[in-house]
């Protein structure tokens, strides 16, 4: 099916193909689902039975990441009627030297150029970036519907951050409170060394907001990737067709008024832009300062099917994924096909 135009009885008010070069099997909202490079077949023959088309692949093996290896686990993603849209390597996000500036950032920088060329060499088109010092930050599990556990957060309860491995905790987890400035610069000394290798390889960045949002972590501040205004500036400094948007939409909702736009209209302006590459569904119960709980799609504070309606309002063409599962009776994939079954459910329920 072509993606060059919209089908003739639904207008859309902007094109679709979000990234060139994605082969999806059809335009439009299309699903996708998180997967480790060590993924059982009884795992993909699971995603090809709830219909997922798109896999975001995790390779935890640092020997796993070079375009051949790449390219051989998209013909074993094949093989189940799946594409990878994003393959990740753990070491290219949150990435905290790169963030606060620390001495190694330009072996980091390097890592990051030589990762978004073997995607490009393997024929994946997407890669997500976070551009956080001290990983997500938690309180704990909390209990939501029917006794099933998801991740709290509440900034007056000690929380912690972590990320692939690493914790860090208190006021100030770099031994010191670092200022807006120097974040921003940070960020511009990196984006201005990557998009243009991005160009060059045909791979698109969607940059995914701080977790959570807005409020300084351990004396890091969330001021670029934690506030509508700062995710704008961003992409316009970055000013690359291949720089944009990994909506994470319980990230967004975390935040609140505090974001200074709501997620829906978020979605309008990124999207209308043509820079929302990528999206996480995610619903949590209030947003910040009060606190908050992550909790299934149809039990937050937010309408999913009002961000399905969004998205398909300007056109979006590319993956949408489950996120943060909650921990239920049945394991993870039950808790997978719930919401698989709902995101589909939306989907056809806005388009027809």
């Amino acid at each position: 099916m072509s993606h060059d135009s919209p089908a003739p009885d639904r207008e859309r008010p902007y094109p679709l193909r979000t990234i060139p070069g994605l082969h999806a099997s059809r335009p439009g909202i299309q699903i996708g689902s998180q997967f480790s490079a060590s993924a059982s077949d009884e795992d993909l023959q699971f995603a090809q039975q709830l219909g997922i088309e798109w896999a975001m692949v995790g390779v935890d093996d640092p020997a796993g990441h070079s375009p051949a290896a790449y390219r051989a686990l998209r013909e074993r993603f094949a093989a189940y009627g799946m594409e990878i849209y994003r393959l990740a390597d753990n070491r290219c996000h949150n990435m905290t030297a790169v963030t606060l500036g620390l001495p190694e950032r330009d072996e980091q920088i390097a890592r990051y150029v030589q990762y978004i060329r073997d995607l490009g060499a393997a024929g994946i088109r997407y890669a997500t970036y976070a551009h956080m010092a001290n990983g997500i930050w938690s309180s704990g599990r909390q209990g939501i519907r029917g006794g099933a556990l998801s991740r709290a957060f509440r900034l007056n309860a000690s929380p912690t951050g972590s990320w692939a491995g690493q914790q860090w905790r208190g006021n100030l987890t770099h031994g010191r409170a670092y200022t807006e400035s120097e974040i921003w610069d940070n960020y511009v000394y990196f984006i201005r060394q990557v998009a243009p290798v991005a160009e060059e390889a045909g791979v698109y960045i969607g940059i995914h907001p701080d977790d959570p949002p807005v409020y300084p972590m351990g004396g890091v501040p969330r001021c670029i990737f934690g506030t509508f205004d700062g995710y704008r500036r961003a992409i316009e400094l970055a000013n690359s067709t291949h720089i944009g948007v990994c909506l994470c939409v319980g990230c967004w909702l975390e935040g609140g008024p505090a974001m200074g736009m709501d997620v829906l209209d978020t979605i309008r302006y990124f999207g209308g832009q043509g820079k929302l590459f990528k999206v996480h569904l995610r619903n949590v119960t209030a947003p910040m300062p009060e606190g908050f709980a992550e909790t299934f799609l149809d039990e937050g504070y937010m309408d999913m099917l009002q961000v399905i309606r969004a998205l398909d309002e300007v056109g979006f063409d590319g993956a949408v994924i489950s996120d943060h599962l909650p921990q239920m009776v049945g394991g993870r994939r039950a808790a997978e096909a719930y919401a698989v079954g709902m995101i589909r459910a939306m989907i056809h329920a806005v388009q027809g």
